[in-house]
């Protein structure tokens, strides 16, 4: 499992359990990290992520919700809600992150955590959101860079 990834997981879960408890303090993320082990690199990745959700949990939600169709956000799981809230912040604010690299990790997440239907609505939903904020292709560039294909 990649460093991101493991993040990704932890951010998930201590997001999932702010929805649960309407807060999340230090000491639960303490204990999150002690009852998970993980690379430190993973750790600071997922208290980075954590800490833009939480800053603009407004701004993410707005956006899927601009991007929902026939949907409302009180209607989703809340797994799905913060997979998605974590792929928004990588979107918006992670300009190293190329956004198929984002939207294939929401993926496997809901593939890991949602229900059956997850990994579908969640692909939908961040492709469409992904058009309609002009990142499609964000990373593409740098990502091509690096294998050297055009």
């Amino acid at each position: 499992m990649g460093l991101r990834h493991a993040g990704r997981e932890l951010a998930l879960k201590a997001l999932y359990q702010r929805d649960i408890r309407g807060n999340l303090a230090a000491p639960d993320l303490a204990l999150l990290f002690e009852v998970m082990p993980a690379d430190e690199r993973s750790r600071l990745f997922a208290l980075r992520l954590i800490d833009g959700v939480q800053r603009e949990t407004e701004l993410f939600d707005r956006e899927i919700a601009a991007t929902l169709e026939h949907w409302s956000l009180s209607r989703l799981s809340r797994v799905d809600h913060n997979i998605l809230r974590l792929a928004v912040c990588e979107l918006l604010r992670m300009a190293e992150i190329p956004t198929r690299v984002t939207i294939d990790e929401a993926i496997e997440l809901a593939k890991a955590y949602g229900d059956r239907d997850s990994a579908k609505f969640v692909n939908g939903v961040l492709d469409k959101l992904a058009q309609r904020l002009g990142v499609r292709d964000k990373g593409e560039a740098a990502d091509a860079d690096k294998t050297g294909q055009p």
